[in-house]
């Protein structure tokens, strides 16, 4: 991405270095976006439960989790309860091309997210990636879970994912358009968007998007040529990587999206403290950084 006025203004802004826990306490009203982890616990060096899970993410400052899969809901549910964290996102593969195409356990675990705000994020595969002859089955299956979640106030996010069949952004924004239930919407991934276009593509595809945008995940990472190439990291600490996160998300920022940031731990090694430590500290800037822009342009 090219470095523009407003870039260069958030570089300045994040030059002061890492912020203090004074700092933080005072400027906690800047975080205009609720931040949450997922993906933490998978390569977890130190095997944390999913009570220790919740207690780490609330002694850094995260506001909640997302969760893999349907296994343990209640307990993370229960589990982060009890640590005043939320549940954001739970993640649910759908095969368009199996007879039964989800986990049918997903209806009697709807009632247990009644009036949580969470999504619900659907990786799509069964077919080849991005292959619109999969839209018609496809589209009934989304509109059937979309209207089991309605009731329980629960969004349907559809998921984009490096070479599942729903891989690109402009899939999921394709298929919300089909399905046309307003708890459908697309979440962007930064992590699946790198591996599959080009960056001077951004912000066509942002504007495209935004009409449909429910939710957005970030982590540090290496530029999509270095991704692509092979020659780059892809998911990393957010204080790493030669990707500007920053003004990634101040793309965003300028087209209105107030909605949750998720950060992407996938195949982070190590003890998930270190690293979620590094992000935390890393988000607190970057948010400050973002905040002291958007003053500037009032």
């Amino acid at each position: 991405m090219q470095r523009t006025l407003t870039t260069m203004m958030l570089i300045g802004a994040m030059g002061g270095g890492i912020v203090s826990a004074e700092e933080t306490t005072e400027s906690k009203d800047l975080f205009v976006h609720p931040f949450f982890a997922f993906c933490m616990d998978t390569h977890d060096s130190m095997k944390r439960d999913l009570r220790e899970q919740a207690a780490l993410l609330k002694e850094l400052g995260y506001d909640g989790a997302g969760h893999l899969w349907l296994d343990q809901v209640a307990e993370r549910i229960e589990t982060l309860d009890e640590a005043g964290l939320k549940l954001f996102k739970i993640s649910m593969y759908v095969d368009i091309s199996a007879e039964q195409p989800f986990d049918t356990r997903l209806e009697n675990i709807m009632p247990l997210l009644k009036d949580r705000g969470v999504m619900l994020a659907l990786l799509m595969r069964g077919m080849p990636p991005s292959d619109p002859a999969g839209d018609p089955k496809a589209v009934v299956i989304i509109r059937r879970i979309a209207d089991m979640a309605r009731d329980a106030g629960v969004t349907v996010a559809l998921y984009p994912h490096f070479r599942d069949w729903l891989e690109r952004v402009e899939d999921g924004v394709r298929l919300a358009k089909l399905v046309d239930r307003p708890n459908v919407g697309v979440m962007f991934n930064l992590c699946h968007w790198l591996a599959v276009d080009e960056e001077k593509n951004l912000d066509a595809l942002l504007d495209l998007a935004m009409p449909h945008l429910v939710g957005v995940s970030i982590h540090g990472a290496d530029r999509a040529a270095e991704v692509q190439a092979g020659t780059g990291n892809w998911i990393q600490p957010l204080d790493s990587g030669s990707f500007d996160v920053v003004a990634f998300l101040n793309a965003f920022r300028q087209r209105g999206y107030r909605g949750p940031v998720g950060l992407q731990c996938w195949g982070i090694q190590g003890d998930a403290r270190d690293h979620l430590t590094r992000s935390m500290a890393a988000w607190r800037k970057m948010s400050q950084a973002l905040c002291a822009v958007s003053s500037a342009e009032k």
